[in-house]
Parts: structure tokens; sequence; C-alpha cells
């Protein structure tokens, strides 16, 4: 039977410390020769306008496998990409544009065993946990030992699991937030310390944010730097999860540079068709010429594993580029949550002959 699972399933079953540990074995793996993850395919297409904001369809397919844990995965999203401005800040969101204002986000895991689909489930919420996870692991293995002030700057979805996962690898006092808006990182915080534990302050700068912080994690939507060279201080760690959070000054200037997956940094995964652009672009700095020697800087992988060095003492600054999602870590959470699920009998079962054939291919 192949199991057809939702996002509720995930929140049920599949805790943060869970996706932890689960990618924590496979970027291991990784290192080891025996998980891999393939290459990121973007194709956009022209679309109609969403609200009066000009907008542009994209399918985009990542996929990985991993062979001690017997699964592979193949995620994808089909998506309609706007670029408003909120609050002043041009921001790269996804409208919900599929029926009952939805999104289409699905991840299917297959045996490499027998080739079988064993389940299909929405890419949401672990979407969320995994780039959440993938940037506390770095923490983990690149920040100082005693960090314990934590600087998030933004307030949304992803920050909200940011603040979560980094909770969980290090001991720490507080997290300073800022978004642009009053009103949202107040709540934010409030309904982010009963949840975590750990004292969360609002404040009304970036700059108020980051000042003293141990640790600076960009969790935001924006297409503009919102961290810079002269805010670095030592022994900090930064990181970001997308293009042009940092400006390339501080990237540089960072004594430790980790790369997420260095072979998807650049645009050969992305195609575009009829005029269609994508805006995303326009700040693109894993891309802009004489950048090679972030590309070159060791993966996350090589860093768990202990192939390559990161941090060598307290006051080095550390800078983690988590851009491009890394296909394998759907093989990897998604095998933990999927024996979950299975254990607490959750989600419904199909027949997995409605999901393969009898001709061959």
């Amino acid at each position: 039977m192949t199991l057809v699972l939702s996002n509720e399933d995930v929140e049920a079953a599949f805790t943060m410390e869970d996706c932890l540990s689960a990618l924590e074995e496979t970027y291991r793996h990784v290192a080891e020769g025996q998980a891999l993850t393939g290459r990121r395919s973007d194709v956009m297409t022209p679309t109609e306008p969403y609200q009066g904001e000009e907008a542009s369809y994209l399918l985009k397919i990542m996929n990985g496998a991993d062979a001690k844990l017997g699964i592979a995965a193949l995620r994808l999203t089909s998506e309609i990409m706007i670029w408003p401005e909120i609050s002043g800040v041009r921001r790269r969101t996804k409208a919900p544009r599929a029926p009952n204002d939805r999104w289409v986000g699905l991840v299917m895991l297959f045996s490499t065993t027998t080739g079988e689909p064993l389940a299909i489930f929405p890419d949401g919420v672990m979407q969320k946990m995994r780039v959440a996870a993938t940037s506390a692991l770095s923490a983990k293995f690149i920040a100082r030992e005693d960090a314990e002030i934590v600087a998030l700057i933004g307030a949304g979805w992803q920050a909200g699991a940011h603040a979560l996962a980094l909770s969980k690898v290090r001991a720490l006092k507080e997290i300073r937030v800022f978004s642009p808006t009053k009103k949202r990182r107040e709540t934010f915080c409030k309904e982010l310390q009963e949840e975590i534990g750990v004292t969360m302050s609002p404040v009304d700068s970036p700059e108020a944010a980051v000042q003293g912080a141990d640790i600076v994690q960009c969790a935001t939507s924006a297409m503009e730097n919102v961290y810079f060279k002269d805010w670095m201080q030592p022994g900090v760690h930064v990181a970001t999860i997308r293009d042009g959070e940092l400006e390339p000054a501080m990237i540089d200037a960072a004594d430790v540079l980790v790369i997420h997956d260095p072979a998807n940094m650049g645009h050969a995964h992305f195609q575009a068709i009829g005029g269609a652009r994508n805006k995303d672009h326009d700040n693109e700095t894993a891309g802009r010429e004489g950048r090679d020697d972030w590309t070159s800087a060791p993966s996350l992988a090589d860093i768990i594993s202990g192939k390559k060095t990161g941090r060598e003492n307290d006051n080095q600054t550390s800078c983690f580029l988590n851009y491009r999602g890394f296909g394998v870590q759907f093989a990897a959470a998604g095998a933990a949550f999927y024996h979950k699920a299975k254990e607490m009998k959750l989600g419904h079962d199909l027949p997995t002959d409605w999901f393969t054939e009898d001709v061959l291919p």
C-alpha cells in the first residue's frame, strides 16, 4: 500500500528533534558517499497577473536518495510567484491560486529496494522544518559552544521554525527579533516564548537585534540585504536562508564560510520561457561574477562529518549560506516521518498498483 499523509500528520508525528537527528545522520551519509542529492530544476513560464501584481509560474523539482536508509525522495512545487512590496520592502512570495486559495507542493517517497512509491504528502510543514533544522545544524557545528544570544531577522513562517530549531541545539538565554512591522514582531515573540520557553525580545531595529548577539539568523522574504559587514562582531555566527539577505562584502569578510550545497549555487538549474522573469535574480549574490570562492567553500556535510574544519577559535566569524534546497533532505526527513506515521497509524492507504504499471516504461 502507498500511504497518503497530510501536513497535519507531519505536525502530529514529526518533531524538530526528529528532523535534526534525521538530517544530521544523512549529512554523514552524504560525506561517506552513501547519499546524494540530484540537480535542482526550476522551469518558469509567464502567467496571468495576481491581484494586480506581475506573476510567473514556477515548476520546481528536487530529488535525492539515501542508500543506507533505502529511501529516495522527489519534492516538487507548482507555484505562482509574485514579488509585492510589503512594509516598504520588495518581497518574494507565492500566491495561493489553486482552488480554495491553496498552494501546491508534494513529496513522494520511494523504496530503493523495490522502486515502489511508499508515501505521498504535502511539502509545507516539512519544508519549514528542514530549512530551520539545516540552519540550526550550522549553529551546532560552527557557532561558538557558549553561544546563547540569537538575533533573528524576520518574524514569519520560516523565522518561527528557526527560533524553535536553534533552541534545540544551544542553551539560549534570549532571541531578539526584528521585523519591519511592530505588531507582527511583538505577537511573534509572545507566541513563540510560550512555545519554546526562551526569552523572546522584539526590538525596534536590526542593529539593536545584532548588537552583542552570538548567532545572527536571517529568515526573511526580503529581496535586499538585511545584514551588513559593518555589523559583524568577533565570534559571531551568521546564517541566511536565501540569496541576497547578506551583503556580499560581509560574506567575503567571514573567517569561516560554509555552503549548504556548493554544486547547486548559480543559475544552471533555472530555465525560463516566453519572457518569464525571476525577479529573485535581481539580487542574486551567488551568481555574481567573482564568486567562485564561495562555491569552493566546504559544505555542511563536510563540517558535520569532520572531513573539513569549521571554526578554530572563538574569535573567528563564521557564515553559513543555506542556499538552495538539498533534495536528499526530503529522503532523510521523509523516511523518519514515514516510519513514525506508520507506527501511529496515520494517513490513508491507497493501493500501490494505482501508482505502478504492468507495461515496461
